[in-house]
């Protein structure tokens, strides 16, 4: 694979990181008139500045480039050499670039034809059952695609461990809460395009590993507000389901479910509520402290009590932004309300049966 940064002196690209998925087109940029290096004019159609040498579509030749390298990763050969053909048309011909490019075509044309005569020689061997197995193939990878093994193991793990202190049935239902917060994480990161792994579940924690590819303070907040929400839901399930049933188990699973993810809420360490609170200033952190302390004198839930001692500290710390989230903490506070009048009216059973 070719590497864009040489010693030729036009070389002035920089690597990097892939996007999980790239798009199916890369748009054509927007001609450019001056050298993002020097601001030296460019005549219409220059592909590099006669000052510096800089390549001027450097930043799109990037996307073709990472594109390319996304698709020979994935396996599809024929994709990745469309991306780097696009990428020869922004190249200055005698760039040493344009070469290593030409080059690695050559190699990618070879590797191809190995692989297509494979394919010919297995079709023959595999007769009618040819198409049975490569279909079973796909699928398998795209199982283990979406359900990566780690992923699988570190929940029979956690769901082992319930099970030993609390019983199967505790167990499932807690670990499906868990999975629902790390799941709403989840979604709210790869729907915004970002890369992120399944949730993982290890040392009796689950996290969902993201990227962070230059967000604002309030669409962290957001993410990280997500799973508690997500959490929500699941305890207003569970919630649902005791008020129909009055199974005792459904009651100890909404409650402790609420108060999960109301702990999750402290603003500190790596809680959820941490990584909320950065989108707020002073008086939003200080509006939140009121608000914990009237639930903590209604309710009497020490978790609302953790909560307010870590947001007086947060109100010293230099991590303050210039403007403060609304959006943020009508979120906060909207969960902290949720979930504490769920603690509330579905106080927990104490029974958990095996």
């Amino acid at each position: 694979m070719p590497k864009l940064e040489s010693e030729h002196p036009i070389s002035r690209m920089s690597a990097i990181p892939y996007a999980e998925t790239m798009p199916k087109s890369i748009p054509e940029p927007d001609p450019v008139y001056n050298c993002a290096r020097c601001s030296h004019y460019l005549q219409p159609g220059s592909l590099a500045c006669p000052e510096c040498q800089t390549l001027a579509y450097g930043p799109h030749l990037n996307q073709l480039a990472a594109s390319a390298a996304l698709a020979e990763k994935e396996g599809n050969l024929l994709k990745a050499r469309e991306r780097w053909i696009d990428a020869l048309i922004w190249l200055p011909s005698d760039a040493h670039q344009a070469n290593q490019i030409h080059q690695h075509l050559a190699t990618l044309d070879d590797r191809q034809k190995i692989s297509d005569d494979k394919r010919v020689r297995w079709t023959k061997k595999l007769g009618p059952f040819a198409p049975i197995l490569l279909g079973a193939a796909k699928f398998k990878s795209a199982f283990f695609l979406l359900f990566k093994l780690k992923f699988l193991l570190g929940l029979v793990s956690f769901f082992g461990l319930y099970w030993v202190l609390f019983g199967w049935k505790f167990a499932a239902g807690f670990m499906l809460s868990i999975l629902i917060h790390e799941m709403g994480h989840y979604v709210a990161i790869r729907s915004r395009g970002l890369k992120a792994d399944l949730p993982a579940f290890a040392f009796g924690r689950a996290y969902v590993r993201w990227y962070d590819e230059g967000l604002s303070l309030a669409a962290i907040a957001s993410i990280a507000l997500a799973g508690p929400l997500a959490g929500l839901v699941a305890a207003l399930t569970f919630g649902g389901l005791y008020l129909w049933t009055h199974f005792a188990i459904l009651g100890a699973l909404t409650y402790a479910s609420a108060w999960l993810n109301l702990f999750n809420m402290i603003p500190v360490f790596n809680f959820d509520g941490a990584q909320t609170t950065y989108a707020m200033d002073r008086l939003q952190r200080s509006l939140l402290l009121a608000a914990c302390l009237v639930l903590f004198a209604l309710m009497h839930e020490a978790a609302f009590l953790l909560i307010a001692a870590g947001l007086v500290y947060r109100l010293f710390t230099r991590d303050l932004p210039e403007t403060g989230s609304s959006a943020t903490l009508a979120g906060y506070m909207g969960l902290l309300f949720a979930l504490g009048a769920i603690i509330y009216f579905v106080p927990n059973s104490g029974t958990l049966a095996r």
